[in-house]
Formats: C-alpha cells, sequence, structure tokens
C-alpha cells in the first residue's frame, strides 16, 4: 500500500515557484556569493526536502536557522528596533522589490521547517551534520566574500569589524553557533518533535 503524501502538493508548487523566482533575482541584485548565507542555502535545500519529504535534510536546515529566523521575524515585528536584523527591510528604499523577495522568505521558511518536523519527527543525526556544514560554510564565507556583505557575520556581529585575528574571531563564532543556536535548537527538537 502506497504511503500518503503528507505534505500537500500545492505547498510544494507554491513554495518552489517562490524559491524560482527568489534564485535569479539575488543572482542578479546580490550576487551568487549571497548563497552562502545559511539562512539561503535553507531556502533552496528546502525544495528538494518538501518534494522528498525528507526528514534528514529539514531536520539539518531548521538547526542550521529556526531559531535565527524566528529571531528575524521577531526583529522586522518590532520595525527593526529588536535586534536590527531586519532594520534593512526599512532602511533601503531603492531595495524594495529585493527586500519584497527576502521579507517573503524570511517569513514563509519558518513554517515549511516547523510543519516539517511536524510531520516527520526530528533527525537528530541533524545536529552533527549541520556542525559539518558550518566548518565547512564559514571558512569559504570569509575566504571569498567582502567584508561589506559580512555574510554569516564572518567579519563581526551585526555591522561592527571585528578587532580580533580572523582565525580566532572564525573560531569564536564556529563555537557560538554551535553552543548558541545549534545545540539549544537540537534538545528542543528532540523534545518536542521525536521521529515518526
Amino acid at each position: 500500500m502506497k504511503l500518503e503524501k503528507r505534505i500537500p502538493l500545492w505547498l510544494k508548487i507554491a513554495y518552489t515557484i517562490m524559491v524560482a523566482v527568489i534564485l535569479p533575482v539575488y543572482w542578479v541584485e546580490l550576487g551568487p556569493k549571497n548563497f552562502l548565507w545559511f539562512s539561503d542555502i535553507a531556502l533552496i535545500l528546502m525544495v528538494p526536502a518538501l518534494w522528498l519529504e525528507h526528514r534528514l535534510t529539514a531536520s539539518t536546515m531548521a538547526v542550521a536557522v529556526l531559531f535565527l529566523e524566528l529571531a528575524w521575524i521577531a526583529d522586522f515585528l518590532s520595525g527593526g528596533n529588536l535586534t536590527e536584523v531586519a532594520l534593512y527591510m526599512f532602511t533601503d528604499e531603492n531595495e524594495w522589490p529585493v527586500n519584497l523577495l527576502s521579507g517573503l522568505f524570511h517569513l514563509a521558511l519558518p513554517p515549511i521547517l516547523l510543519l516539517m518536523l511536524y510531520k516527520y519527527g526530528y533527525d537528530k543525526r541533524a545536529y552533527p551534520l549541520q556542525i559539518a556544514i558550518a566548518l565547512v560554510v564559514v571558512p569559504v564565507t570569509y575566504l571569498i566574500t567582502e567584508p561589506e556583505k559580512n555574510i554569516n557575520w564572518v567579519y563581526g556581529l551585526a555591522d561592527e569589524r571585528t578587532t580580533l585575528p580572523p582565525l580566532l574571531y572564525l573560531t569564536l563564532l564556529l563555537v557560538g553557533f554551535i553552543v548558541l543556536v545549534y545545540t539549544p535548537s537540537h534538545f528542543v527538537f528532540k523534545r518536542f518533535f521525536p521521529p515518526h
């Protein structure tokens, strides 16, 4: 007996169309290096995760960005005054088409991640897998991107450039991701989204 798909087809199609619109606009307006943001990686990888209903991929992306995306939404709802990570949505008036797409994807990604966790449960292999991904993405981001973009905060937190030696700062950044984002995510998801 064939298992019934638990993610509605309309949602898979709608999400895929959203990503198909965002990718070329971001490529032209922000450049291909912008896709190194962990949230952009999650945005893209959730397309196959949705279609294949792949628990490990969805769990890994949830560990990587769900808490950060929820913080983005909270900041957006405060008008960019809470943490200022969404402040660009209110200040970059000339970038409104990109900002519109940015807002759409940052608002759409958390419910998609939560739906996948709810439907399929959390795969605890996601925790070490996301750490391994970060160990590659963070140094690559530092090596090939510009300080002005500060993708994944590899040059400093928020708009402040770090004065620490690069190797020390990147090590502390990775430890910060693991201790402050990935580990709490892992334990919360393991507790509230057991695998089905």
